[in-house]
């Protein structure tokens, strides 16, 4: 049986190409500044940043609920006295998502391949690790200068200049960043002996807090008989409890993104059923096809959890150790 003919315009342009040329269209538009493609945008992009913005503030919040008014919508319970101040991170957070998800460069680089819409591209850049981390820059007030002769050795030195300054070994900057592992320990070597012969090695020494009114940190108190020779415990992890990371880590990258969504919101940040709903149904994503999100029940969303779990388990498996 022969299929239909795609329809077409007079122009001959199909359905899916006008879409895409209109979304395109929209994301240049607000790029080069129009008011009315920037307000579509960010209504576009507002249920994504809204859900990143509640999960973020959410895993951070440590006990600024008790002493703020929250002011994520919805808030975080355990609310704060009426009298209290507003707290500052829950709309910063909603700005720097959208400023960041939003700037110029960023949408002049969508292109609407494989019929993605933008919000696909920007949901995409929004549940990915790089924006995460720079969130936690933004959120913790951590800098993070790269030198220019850093980034002259190679396109990928910055990101590893980084990743050395976080205190990772090369192994886990080659899974991270998706390099070569010999790769990945040559450009370290490489970015230490640049350091090293411009006496720049501190550079990968981020600056720490610490209290000078504590004992522990008391040199007086941390001399003993032989001076500086107090024996401190060591926390290093037990070879399996690194293998099993290493090896989640890499099974985790084969997951789709919205297994890696449910999975992460269900079992990581405790979500229930009903607010993962709510959030498939804001971000329009389907879990079963041929079911709309508004129509996705509970038992479908339990279903799809345990085979992204199952998927998982059986990935780690056949995952190698490093």
């Amino acid at each position: 049986m022969k299929r239909p003919p795609r329809a077409t315009d007079s122009t001959g342009v199909t359905a899916a190409q006008d879409i895409q040329r209109r979304q395109v269209a929209l994301a240049r538009s607000a790029a080069g500044g129009d008011p009315s493609a920037r307000r579509t945008i960010n209504d576009l992009v507002h249920p994504i940043i809204s859900y990143q913005s509640h999960r973020f503030c959410r895993r951070f919040c440590s006990g600024n609920r008790y002493r703020y008014v929250c002011t994520l919508e919805p808030p975080l319970p355990l609310r704060a006295p009426a009298d209290a101040l507003l707290c500052e991170f829950g709309n910063a957070s909603y700005a720097w998502m959208l400023e960041d998800l939003t700037r110029p460069e960023r949408l002049q680089r969508f292109e609407g391949r494989g019929g993605a819409r933008i919000t696909d591209y920007l949901f995409h850049i929004a549940n990915s690790l790089p924006f995460y981390e720079r969130w936690k820059d933004w959120r913790f007030g951590r800098r993070g200068y790269v030198p220019t002769y850093i980034r002259e050795l190679d396109p990928m030195a910055a990101r590893v200049f980084l990743e050395l300054r976080a205190k990772r070994d090369p192994g886990e900057i080659a899974q991270t960043l998706h390099l070569d592992e010999a790769a990945a320990e040559a450009l370290c070597h490489a970015i230490v002996a640049r350091l090293t012969r411009r006496h720049r090695l501190h550079l990968l020494d981020p600056p720490r807090t610490i209290s000078l009114s504590e004992p522990e940190n008391d040199p007086a108190q941390m001399k003993g008989s032989a001076g500086w020779e107090r024996e401190l415990p060591s926390f290093d992890e037990a070879p399996e409890e690194r293998d099993a990371k290493q090896r989640l880590q890499a099974a985790w990258q084969h997951l789709t993104q919205l297994e890696q969504l449910v999975l992460e919101a269900m079992l990581i940040d405790g979500d229930d059923a009903d607010t993962v709903l709510q959030a498939l149904k804001v971000l329009e994503l389907p879990i079963k096809r041929g079911v709309a999100p508004n129509a996705t029940n509970r038992q479908q969303l339990y279903y799809f959890r345990r085979k992204a779990f199952e998927k998982l388990r059986r990935l780690m498996a056949t995952e190698a150790p490093r």
